[in-house]
């Protein structure tokens, strides 16, 4: 996030787009509803379904699977015609304008009407209750990532929030939500394949060579695969060995079926995580792990916030902390490694990452701290690009609508759009082994239209078949009016359903991100 939570209670308008806030973030879900219903906040909402904060929104858009963008670029082509964007913010703080802004004549609402379905009306009331606020936050998740277009439709969010002047400001900015508890912290320790710690680059011979010194080891200076190019490595063979932490690729990565084969085709496969998973069920070893209340050491928030986590319980049977497990493992493969405490760990990565460099245990002992920070006296940085961009100026980037890798068609009527739904948490290793909640909650559904659920001949109960071009499942359907025709969604938290044997793998070219939530099936009676 750009901005800090606190933010959302000055925000006077908010864009929530690809994010179902109430249900997976329902902290800052909360604070949005607050927003609109005490203060007066403006809201407009775009979404596939018609998720909890449509009902509080001035303006609720609902898109297509896989129309982020041109309804995006829709708004931009109202603001910029109307005089509604910030001239002077442009002028002095950002670059790439005259193209950018030549490219939107492309996308009058009425054109995007035609793309999306979406009515033009709609679209100008939605640019102008953004735009009109001041400052106004723009909140997003998967929704918007897991596409083809993934990155693009990011550099779309980036490009509206300067049109109106809304970067660098208290309540305004551009706030992905992460969607688990240190995703920011796995990402800013170098948990990408073209970066290392605090996102330097691996070709950057001047940042690696401090890590050559610290570790006394010439540190790689290519990039490695990403997670979906890593399981197309194991299926061909280039990857013999895979080493998986707290993951769960068997039930969250895009068609199983393919995942599988990869894993099979693997030499050796270990898994490192506190329950026997899908994924840890076909390991050759298996380190049983710690779980979050029974370790030491730092999580890095939504916000961006650097925050101590204390050990609440003594690890169960054989169980360790991940640190001691790699730590063992490296010293047994002969790199020794002697951190007595994650304390040193930590130091050592403050020393070697300028965004962490002022953060320390003693200074979070009672309060995160927000990177950047980068010495003892700087207090962390709630809001980025305050007086200037991390780049120097912001660049507005043009934006093409190309599409989704694939369409409903007459085989394939149907587009599923796939997420999470409220009780249970990604893959239900943890939370489908609580009783309470999986008595409640026991198994997923398909949600589908009425008009569709009749023309099929469906009932809310009824068993059916979803198949895809990659394989097919067996659910049972509830009809409710929160898809719009034509589409359907599913969680992807069941295992007796794994929604990801459908799914495509076609990924952002930028990101590799797969395209989760555009996929042609056909639904069936079972």
């Amino acid at each position: 996030m750009t901005n800090s939570i606190a933010c959302v209670d000055k925000a006077q308008g908010f864009l929530v787009i690809g994010s179902n806030t109430t249900e997976n973030h329902p902290i800052i879900g909360d604070r949005v509803k607050r927003a609109v219903t005490q203060r007066g906040a403006k809201l407009v909402v775009i979404d596939p379904r018609r998720i909890e904060l449509a009902e509080y929104a001035n303006v609720f858009l609902q898109v297509k699977p896989g129309h982020n963008i041109p309804v995006i670029l829709g708004m931009m082509h109202v603001i910029l015609k109307e005089g509604l964007h910030a001239p002077d913010y442009i002028a002095e703080r950002c670059e790439g304008f005259e193209e950018f802004a030549a490219s939107l004549d492309a996308y009058s609402p009425e054109r995007v009407q035609e793309i999306t379905g979406v009515d033009a009306d709609l679209i100008r009331k939605a640019a102008r209750v953004y735009a009109g606020a001041k400052p106004a936050s723009i909140l997003y998740a998967m929704g918007v990532t897991q596409h083809t277009q993934g990155t693009d439709a990011v550099k779309c969010l980036a490009n509206l929030a300067m049109l109106t002047g809304n970067v660098g400001v208290e309540g305004g900015g551009v706030n992905p939500l992460r969607g688990q508890n240190n995703v920011q912290g796995a990402c800013d320790m170098g948990g990408l394949p073209n970066v290392v710690t605090g996102y330097q680059k691996v070709g950057d011979d001047e940042a690696m060579a401090k890590f050559d010194e610290a570790w006394g080891r010439k540190v790689p200076r290519e990039p490695g695969l990403t997670l979906t190019e890593m399981g197309q490595a194991a299926l061909e063979g280039k990857i013999r060995a895979l080493y998986v932490m707290g993951e769960n690729p068997m039930i969250t990565d895009p068609d199983l079926h393919h995942i599988e084969k990869a894993l099979d085709n693997l030499d050796f496969l270990v898994v490192q995580d506190i329950f026997l998973t899908e994924t840890a069920a076909k390991a050759d070893v298996v380190l049983p792990a710690c779980s979050f209340a029974e370790k030491d050491g730092t999580f890095t928030n939504t916000e961006r916030k650097v925050q101590r986590v204390r050990a609440a319980l003594a690890p169960r049977g054989e169980s360790k902390p991940d640190w001691q497990i790699v730590q063992e493992l490296s010293t047994k493969m002969g790199y020794p490694m002697s951190y007595a405490h994650p304390r040193e760990i930590f130091d050592e990565i403050a020393s070697l990452t300028p965004s962490y460099a002022g953060i320390d245990y003693d200074r979070i002992e009672r309060e995160g701290i927000p990177w950047p920070c980068p010495d003892k006296d700087h207090p962390g940085t709630p809001v980025l690009h305050v007086e200037k961009f991390a780049r120097g100026k912001g660049l507005f980037h043009v934006v093409e609508y190309k599409g989704s890798a694939e369409e409903a068609d007459d085989e394939y009527p149907l587009v599923l759009t796939t997420g999470r739904e409220h009780p249970h948490y990604h893959s239900g290793s943890m939370t489908r082994r609580c009783g309470r909640i999986n008595d409640c909650f026991p198994e997923g559904f398909l949600e589908m239209h009425p008009a569709d659920a009749e023309r099929l001949g469906l009932r809310t109960g009824d068993p059916v078949r979803v198949t895809s071009r990659r394989g097919e499942i067996t659910t049972k359907v509830k009809v409710v009016d929160r898809p719009a025709p034509g589409t359907v969604f599913l969680s992807f938290h069941y295992s007796e359903s794994p929604v990801n044997v459908l799914t495509n793998p076609a990924t952002c070219p930028v990101a590799k991100i797969p395209e989760y939530k555009v996929t042609a099936v056909r639904v069936e009676k079972a």
